[in-house]
């Protein structure tokens, strides 16, 4: 099974009740529960609740780590459905605590204002080395155990634009810009494209936050 094939099968819940799903972890020997693949299933949850409105904005809350070895229940709570837009909260629960907690919201597809911000002045992902070229030079210096974990089959690739940021250099303004996408096609179901974005969207958080 390749990586992104694993993480389709990590997001595919397993129904267990009205609302109620069960998710499974991969047992790679970390000892707490990806980020990621929380945030991705709770959506996948959320989504299996709703049918014919996408997801347009999603707030997330880590509580307590999770523990890879048993399964996490999502909880579904359909807070409203109403004529434009309909609402989800999601809880995932371990050891009968919640570890965390998600609020989306999904709307219908319709004309109406828009606004988006601007494109970044950044070099395109071709001319940027790739993850394994910037890899070669880091990982030597890293953890035994970080450095098995990036030198799997990845189902994310990513080319950093500030990638000399792993060398030392600093950057002042403390922006990282990432070029991503899945290493193979995904299915066509806009569902899971978005599900997939939010279980990347975990992926480089703390690159982010250590920039400053």
């Amino acid at each position: 099974m390749s990586a992104l094939k694993a993480v389709l099968d990590i997001l595919d819940l397993e129904p267990l009740e009205v609302n109620l799903f069960r998710g499974r972890s991969p047992q790679s020997g970390w000892q707490r529960v990806f980020g990621g693949q929380v945030i991705g299933q709770a959506l996948v949850a959320a989504c299996r609740t709703v049918e014919g409105r996408q997801p347009h904005s999603m707030h997330a809350y880590f509580l307590l780590p999770g523990d890879p070895k048993v399964p996490i229940i999502y909880e579904v709570d359909r807070i409203r459905d109403g004529r434009s837009f309909t609402t989800r909260r999601v809880v995932a629960i371990q050891h009968g605590r919640a570890i965390f907690s998600m609020s989306v919201s999904f709307h219908n597809d319709e004309p109406g204002l828009a606004h988006q911000a601007a494109m970044p002045d950044v070099p395109p992902p071709e001319a940027l080395p790739s993850e394994s070229e910037v890899g070669g030079e880091v990982l030597q210096h890293v953890p035994e155990a970080v450095r098995r974990y990036y030198e799997r089959e990845r189902p994310i690739e990513m080319r950093p634009v500030e990638y000399a940021r792993y060398f030392g250099k600093k950057f002042a303004d403390a922006k990282f810009h990432v070029w991503i996408r899945t290493t193979e096609r995904l299915p066509d179901d806009p569902a899971i494209h978005q599900c997939v974005l939010a279980y990347a969207s975990d992926l480089t958080l703390l690159d982010t936050a250590l920039m400053p």
